[in-house]
């Protein structure tokens, strides 16, 4: 069985020496033997000790409840349940540095492409990054309405194709003109525009918006901060119309 002094297990765990000391003035890591010199040696379950209890540490737990912990008899399931709040947190932490990075990358791609970038188009491109999420859900929930309404449609006009009846798709035109209508004012009350030349939020009359020309991304609207008649950019409404 291998031995460690007190440097060695230290270095094994990335910690002081003092530390590892500590721990034994503390009688949770008590050495297994002392050598004839006085030296504390420790065992290879010693040092699976410590780790277990450098983990403990990390996690927040303070060293009176580690010494109690360590002396009970469930030490392994509460360990377990450490270790799935452990990685549902750095889960956590990495979904927001990738929501960073991602911020980043536009923001970049923006220096790169544009030839007047500035601080105002900085702010412009976080904001809508910030929404995308809230635009890709408010762009599905469009497309989850807009699919089976089109496919109903089709199926009227085969229908009065095949059988000669011509009633039910002019039935189908009249609920698909209220459900069109309905579905957009919904997009119309949860989207605004920045405006690329003051930068501000806005949100145009619904008229100009439901028959202005418009991307995926970009709708050719009239800023009602400055008068700029153009293609903006569409982000989500939180109901705050300033940056």
């Amino acid at each position: 069985m291998a031995k460690y002094t007190t440097g060695e297990i230290a270095k094994l765990c990335g910690v002081s020496v003092r530390t590892v000391q500590y721990y034994d003035t503390r009688q949770i890591l008590v050495p297994s033997e002392l050598s004839e010199g006085g030296r504390r040696l420790y065992t290879d379950d010693d040092l699976k000790k410590l780790r277990v209890i450098c983990f403990l540490r990390d996690a927040g737990i303070s060293i009176n409840s580690i010494g109690e912990l360590l002396g009970g008899a469930n030490v392994q399931n509460v360990i377990s349940v450490l270790i799935e709040e452990k990685e549902a947190e750095l889960r956590e932490e990495m979904a927001s540095c990738e929501e960073k990075l991602r911020l980043l990358e536009g923001i970049r791609k923006e220096a790169d492409t544009s030839q007047c970038f500035s601080f105002e188009t900085i702010g412009d491109v976080a904001y809508v990054m910030e929404n995308k999420k809230h635009m890709q859900k408010l762009h599905l929930l469009l497309l989850a309405f807009g699919i089976p309404l089109a496919v109903l449609e089709w199926a009227t006009v085969i229908f009065w194709i095949i059988s000669g009846t011509w009633w039910p798709f002019a039935a189908w035109v009249v609920v698909d003109s209220i459900f069109g209508v309905w579905l957009s004012r919904y997009y119309y009350k949860r989207v605004a525009y920045i405006c690329p030349q003051c930068h501000q939020i806005f949100v145009p009359s619904f008229k100009e918006m439901l028959f202005a020309n418009h991307t995926p991304t970009l709708r050719k609207v009239t800023c009602t901060k400055c008068g700029y008649n153009g293609f903006c950019v569409e982000t989500y409404n939180k109901g705050d119309m300033s940056k």
